[in-house]
């Protein structure tokens, strides 16, 4: 077999790899489980969500979907804590303004990033249907003071109040030093003269337009998604858009569930307790932003008597341990692709090295380093390998021409004579077979981990998640992949040297478009592989094996 065709095909499906990768980037695809034919444990559907206001069918009811523009504002109240500038309107109590004060849209930005915004019909929702004149979307009044997490205090609380048809609601935000996830509790009273059984709906609201701060690098999946039977699943606005979400999805009492809507680097998510049974619905109704909600039945409630639910609302990054911590199955929104089970080990492995060095440039570099010692054994043998192949390239060339109209004794004298130099035709094809599972890993982990974004290495490197801005290290890597081909064997086809001379270049020009983080990983594991294969020739010339 031809070890340089192989090399070329080991290039080319490499390439289409990557292509791949960046298509289900780009296209997202909706898991069956939350198709149009979701069914709940016990085999049973809800038809499709209805639109109806607080006095439809306890049951089945979901609450009208109101932007904040659409309803009118009340009293606007900003909370701030030392991560967090929230505005909450108190009517509804919805949070309609989520303001992030340590990310910025970009390196050396003094802008902070905004999830919650009126501009984009993005809000945080809650309130109680399934009773007549429930408080649902009703003006509340304020009846706590604070405003701001002072100095020495771990807590903020904000406390609002309002009562509708016989329906007392009590909305209680509290804010933590440090935490994205606010905590939510209604305390319901029934102050009517009979039973009443109110049903709780959280729901995010958000138009599809795509946030101002998206990666210019690669496109990643903005949109609804949902956590339910331990699974999580992305649905597009399109598939809302077409009616392929409606149906509800019923989780059980005690199993985790959550709704969120995702962008790159952020996520906000309605996490309610894990105390009673959820119904999961997204749609679009007429006139309002799309919608991922969750609702759950209070029970029924006696005269007098008082019921509180209680739930989390991240806004915030995407940090892995944050979600962790907040809910199971939260951290899936880090979207590492198809090979997330070597993905995940990889970020953690750079993030124990990023604690021992303090920057995450130095730790890809490190991390470069462990892969290459890990991989030694096998890459050693694949160069070894492709320095007996270089050693036996004028062979090769005298055999083609001596059996160029016959292709089978052509390939006959070719083992031949693989087996008495004892070369691996496949061995040159091992160095970079096993380094494409780990680049495009590290690939996601670079493009999908908030950590990277914004984060130095040295110099003119500002954002290891954003390319090169002076395009250093993507020369480099073409001059290194330039060297790397000259210690290679020369292939016998005119034609394949001439491409193999050209794929510096080509994979050059497509560097000056990945993030630096990778780029600097690729120069790295040149070095280290130009390094490693001086050695080997060294030692074989010494061996008077080349």
């Amino acid at each position: 077999m031809d070890i340089r065709r192989t090399v070329l095909w080991a290039i080319f499906g490499f390439a289409l790899l990557m292509l791949w990768t960046n298509w289900q980037q780009a296209n997202p695809r909706i898991s069956p489980q939350s198709a149009a034919t979701v069914t709940s444990g016990s085999g049973s559907r809800d038809a499709a969500l209805p639109s109806a206001p607080a006095a439809a069918n306890a049951q089945n009811a979901t609450p009208t979907a109101a932007a904040p523009a659409a309803a009118g504002h009340g009293e606007t109240i900003e909370i701030t804590t030392d991560v967090l500038k929230i505005d909450i309107d108190t009517l509804g109590g919805s949070l309609v303004r989520a303001e992030l004060l340590q990310q910025k849209e970009d390196n050396g930005s003094s802008k902070n990033i905004v999830l919650f915004d009126a501009a984009r019909n993005y809000a945080a929702q809650s309130g109680l249907v399934g009773v007549d004149d429930a408080p649902n979307h009703s003006l509340y009044r304020v009846v706590s003071t604070a405003r701001t997490l002072e100095a020495g205090k771990d807590t903020l609380e904000l406390a609002l109040e309002t009562i509708s048809g016989g329906i007392q609601d009590r909305l209680i935000y509290t804010f933590k030093r440090g935490a994205y996830a606010i905590e939510v509790r209604h305390e319901i009273t029934n102050q009517q003269a009979q039973a009443v059984t109110p049903r709780l709906y959280m729901h995010l609201v958000r138009d599809n337009s795509k946030p101002e701060n998206e990666s210019k690098v690669a496109r990643a999946y903005s949109g609804p998604a949902i956590y339910a039977e331990e699974k999580f699943h992305k649905i597009s606005f399109e598939d809302i858009e077409k009616g392929k979400a409606k149906d509800a999805i019923h989780v059980a009492a005690k199993d985790p569930a959550w709704v969120g809507m995702v962008q790159h680097y952020f996520v906000s998510a309605w996490v309610p307790e894990e105390s009673r049974a959820r119904v999961i619905y997204t749609d679009k109704p007429a006139g309002g932003p799309y919608r991922v909600g969750i609702s759950e039945s209070l029970g029924e409630l006696a005269p007098g008597a008082t019921v509180v639910a209680r739930a989390k609302l991240f806004v915030g990054p995407q940090d892995q341990g944050a979600l962790s911590a907040t809910a199971p199955g939260l951290e899936l929104v880090v979207d590492y692709g198809w090979l997330t089970f070597l993905a995940k080990p990889i970020f953690m492995l750079l993030q124990w090295l990023h604690k021992l060095v303090g920057n995450w440039g130095w730790a890809i570099i490190l991390l470069t380093v462990l892969i290459k010692l890990a991989f030694y054994p096998l890459s050693a043998a694949g160069y070894k390998s492709m320095a007996r192949m270089k050693n036996v390239t004028p062979r090769l060339q005298a055999m083609k021409e001596r059996y160029k109209d016959d292709k089978m004794k052509m390939q006959q004298a070719m083992m031949e004579l693989y087996r008495e130099e004892k070369i691996n035709p496949m061995g040159g094809c091992l160095p970079i077979l096993i380094q494409i599972p780990v680049f495009i890993s590290l690939y996601w982990v670079l493009l999908a981990s908030v950590e990277m974004r914004n984060a130095p290495w040295m110099g003119w490197i500002h954002d290891l998640a954003a390319p090169d801005p002076l395009y250093i290290l993507p020369v480099v890597m073409m001059a290194s992949m330039f060297l790397q081909t000259k210690l290679n064997p020369t292939p016998p086809d005119p034609v394949q040297a001439k491409i193999m001379l050209f794929m510096p270049l080509i994979f050059g020009t497509m560097f000056f478009f990945f993030p630096s983080g990778l780029v600097l990983y690729w120069v790295v594991n040149n070095i280290l592989s130009i390094a490693q294969q001086w050695r080997i020739n060294t030692q074989l010339v010494k061996a008077g094996l080349k």
